[in-house]
This record gives C-alpha cells, structure tokens and sequence, in this order.
C-alpha cells in the first residue's frame, strides 16, 4: 500500500495454560498463564497525518465503534502520553475471529503503540509501551514486549519463556461469552493452587479454568472439544471459546486438520519465540 501507509503484524496468541489463584483487593483476579505468540494474525495499516486527528478507516469493525476499537483507543493514549501533535489513519484488517481468546483485539492495540512509537519518532521504550499497554488491557504487554511468556497477576508479570517449536491446529465455535460474566459462573475454581513453572514444561500443567464452565455453557463449544478428541488432546485458550491441539510438526498439524469434520472454522498456526511485530520493527 502506497501514499504513506505502512503495514505491522499483529499476531494472536494462545494461553497454554491458565489458571485463577485468587482475588486481589481492587477485584482483580490473580492469574497464571503461558503465553504463546504465533506466526499469524491481524495486520494493521498506519499512515501518520499532519493534522493530529485520529482516524480509523474502512469497516473491518462491524459493530465496533472507533471510540471502542482498541487501535484507536492506543493511539489517542499515545498520543496524550507523548503530547504529540500530530495524528495518524489506521486500517485493521481483521483475520483473528473477535470473542475467541486469540488476543486480537490487545494485539491491535501493542501493534499501534509500537509501530506510531517508531513513525512518530517518539522512542518511549518498551517498558513505557508495556506499561501504557496495561491500562488499555492486561493481555496488551505481552504483545507489546514480542516474547513467549510466563505471566503472573493479571497477566502483566511476564518471564520470557524458551519453548521448543511448535505446530497449532486451532478451532473458532464462534461464541463470544463476556469474561466478566464467566467469572460470576458458580463452578468456576478461582482458588487453585499456583503452578510450577516446571510443570508446566514437563507438560503436567496443561488446564484452563475457564475450560469447564464454557463447555457447559455453550454447545459449540462442546462440539469443537469433542471434534479435536479425535486428532489430539483439546484445550481452550483464554477466556473465549477458541480451542486447540498442539502438534510437534507441521506435517502432524496438518494431517489433523484435514480430518475435521466440514463446517468448523479451523486453521493451522506456528508458535514463534519472537513476535513477528518485533521482528518488522527490527528491520532486515
């Protein structure tokens, strides 16, 4: 795209896990989590303008308002943040399903705080980006700072975490519950005990809370755990209602999806340790 646009990934994510531990003060939940990039996603277009206005163009959005669409709401913050003047035109062109758990809207968000941080010459930093990030969504850091992580509170106390490659066949049912309501659901464990992290990587941690509660919830939710039962073994990522198989190669990977029944929104993605959004402001 020409006329002074510029095109950044916004790739999804997954929770490998994610458990709730407990109730902070302010009402939050302490969580845990391991947050795995992946090598496909959203793309935002961003083409700054003289005239400080910020303006979100075509209609990727349906039933979004601008004022509500987390690009934009992070390229105000930024703006206000730096106190710079000019503004800035944003397409999202969406491909990761809203509701799923996949992280695109936070995504969005990282993508347009670290790309207008570069092309308004503003060099705030990641740890200023991240931080910035949080008040927009407790998922934005993660995708600001481009790293597979281990993530602790609210999901903001990352450790970057070296996993080996990876292959996701991953599924969309097509429901979107708030989280505010799956948090009031009566048999969801918001007490569990904290995971080890090297449970986790010995593969013995492998729930997610929020796993039981949508499967009872929601039949499409159900229909797609049992659909990946019989390719792998099926987990939910966050609180939406995308599921997934993990798969050491893509052969494998692949080899599942074609034997899904028709009818299922299901597609396959790589785990990355370096988030293509990092890599594009890295640059050749």
């Amino acid at each position: 795209m020409s006329g002074g646009w510029s095109a950044w990934p916004a790739p999804a994510k997954l929770n490998l896990f994610l458990r709730i531990t407990g109730r902070r003060d302010d009402g939050y939940h302490e969580l845990q989590t391991v947050f795995r990039l992946l090598d496909w996603g959203d793309t935002i277009r961003l083409r700054p303008r003289a005239d400080g206005r910020i303006e979100r163009q075509g209609e990727s959005l349906p039933g979004v308002a601008a004022a509500d669409d987390l690009a934009v709401r992070a390229a105000k913050l930024l703006q206000q943040e730096a106190k710079f003047a000019q503004g800035a035109d944003i397409i999202v062109e969406k491909r990761i399903p809203a509701g799923g758990g996949f992280g695109g809207g936070s995504s969005d968000a990282a993508t347009v705080l670290c790309a207008l941080d570069r092309l308004w010459g503003l060099d705030l930093g990641e740890d200023r980006l991240a931080a910035l990030g949080l008040s927009l969504g407790a998922d934005v850091p993660v995708f600001v700072r481009g790293r597979t992580a281990w993530a602790e509170g609210v999901g903001e106390r990352l450790q970057p975490l070296d996993l080996p490659p990876a292959w996701y066949l991953l599924v969309d049912p097509g429901v979107h519950v708030p989280t505010a309501g799956l948090f009031r659901a009566p048999d969801l464990t918001r007490n569990a005990a904290p995971a080890k992290m090297a449970d986790f990587v010995a593969g013995t941690v492998l729930d997610n809370a929020f796993e039981p509660v949508l499967r009872r919830l929601e039949p499409a939710v159900e229909a797609a755990f049992d659909a990946l039962a019989q390719v792998g073994q099926p987990r939910l990522t966050g609180s939406g209602g995308g599921c997934f198989v993990e798969f050491a190669d893509r052969a494998g990977a692949d080899a599942a999806l074609a034997r899904l029944p028709r009818g299922l929104r299901a597609w396959v993605a790589a785990g990355v340790a370096r988030s293509p959004l990092r890599a594009a402001l890295a640059g050749p």
